[in-house]
């Protein structure tokens, strides 16, 4: 039996047996902890700088009551500049203040900005949280969902940064952020094949690790005033997950020391001990326990982020065992299924495409190891999940 699709948007579901986990839709004390060092991301990403950087003019009290303000709504009405989603009837040339959502602009400056184009903070929770609500839509393909919420959400980090908000309804808001691109980060992954998909993947990355950063900046100002998230433990976790992927560099002693300088009630959290073991398991090779782990110690928001990398740890675990044992001691597929977490037909199709020669005898598919045309492929196939 499959789990596909048996999550709801951030829910998980909470069967055990066989199954399918992770084809759902899409989930005190001690010293204030730094951000991360930037160097551990995926792509170039500047120095932590505070989620809140303004000009150096006062700092805007915004006023606008709706989504997207008058003035802008006027103007993208008139250039017809309006997404599908805020068209009314369809029509390019007509939106509404129940539809229209402010965009992202990069230009943009304190200094000749008025309040009015400025959402307040309670708009901008409704806001972000009318964004989410669209990722369960049907209507368009995911590609299109994510390219309007993606340039939203920036919108609305914008306007939190200009009237520099940090509270705690404000990391609510960056959390959420951090949802969405983990979200797009695992629906993206499944249609990566192609270049514009995994130009999507690339910048959602982007997004993802700076609104991480961002976070981890505003977690450490709270500290001040002796706040604390409820989720920070599990936030801080994800930075430790992204390490698993081809596309974060491996720097194991800035991510070691950047782990030391946490506060003790986060390293000692049972979601950054499970990210941490999980990250000791791939890279000593124990494979078995590393998807045992998945299956059964993950978060939702850990899974979704996981997802993507599974089969490139597939790939080096089919390298262990291509490597280990005699000529004459196969491989059976479906033993290795079972520890890895894959169904036999999948398994199959991976091991070709890392150059494995599958024999068959008896009705049971299996490998030789010790075979040189072995290679861990640049381009691997998008794991499904984890199956029990």
């Amino acid at each position: 039996m499959d789990r596909r699709g048996a999550a709801t948007h951030w829910g998980r579901s909470s069967g055990r047996g066989r199954g399918w986990r992770g084809r759902g839709r899409g989930g005190a004390g001690g010293r204030p902890s730094p951000p991360p060092p930037s160097s551990a991301a995926s792509s170039p990403a500047p120095p932590p700088t505070p989620a809140v950087t303004v000009d150096d003019a006062a700092t805007i009290v915004g006023t606008c009551p709706d989504m997207c303000p008058a003035r802008e709504r006027a103007q993208r009405e008139r250039l017809r500049d309006l997404s599908v989603f805020e068209r009314v009837g369809g029509d390019p040339a007509r939106t509404s203040p129940s539809l229209a959502v402010k965009k992202f602009c990069r230009t943009i400056s304190s200094t000749n900005v008025q309040a009015s184009d400025i959402r307040p903070l309670p708009v901008l929770q409704g806001t972000m949280d009318y964004l989410l609500h669209l990722l369960d839509s049907s209507e368009h393909p995911f590609e299109t969902i994510h390219d309007f919420i993606f340039d939203r959400t920036r919108s609305i980090r914008q306007d939190l940064s200009m009237q520099n908000i940090v509270n705690d309804q404000a990391i609510q808001i960056y959390e959420d952020a951090v949802k969405f691109h983990i979200t797009s980060h695992q629906r993206l992954a499944r249609s990566c094949q192609d270049s514009d998909a995994s130009s999507l993947c690339y910048l959602n990355m982007e997004q993802l690790m700076k609104c991480l950063l961002s976070l981890f900046e505003m977690y450490h100002i709270t500290h001040k005033s002796s706040a604390r998230s409820n989720n920070e433990a599990e936030y801080y976790s994800l930075y430790v997950l992204l390490h698993l992927g081809c596309k974060i560099p491996k720097m194991a002693d800035s991510l070691s020391l950047w782990y030391g300088q946490l506060a003790a009630p986060i390293r000692r959290s049972k979601e950054m001990i499970f990210a941490r073991d999980l990250f000791r398991c791939y890279h000593l090779g124990n494979f078995k326990r590393f998807f045992r782990m998945v299956a059964t110690e993950a978060t939702d928001l850990q899974l979704r982020l996981i997802e993507p990398f599974l089969n490139e740890v597939r790939a080096r675990a089919l390298m262990y065992f291509n490597h280990s044992g005699y000529k004459l001691q196969h491989h059976p597929l479906k033993h290795l299924s079972g520890i890895l977490m894959i169904e036999e037909t999948e398994l199959e199709t991976l091991c070709g495409i890392c150059g494995l020669e599958i024999s068959k005898s008896e009705n049971m598919k299996a490998f030789a190891p010790k075979q040189t045309s072995f290679s861990l492929p640049t381009s691997i196939p998008r794991s499904n999940g984890i199956y029990f």
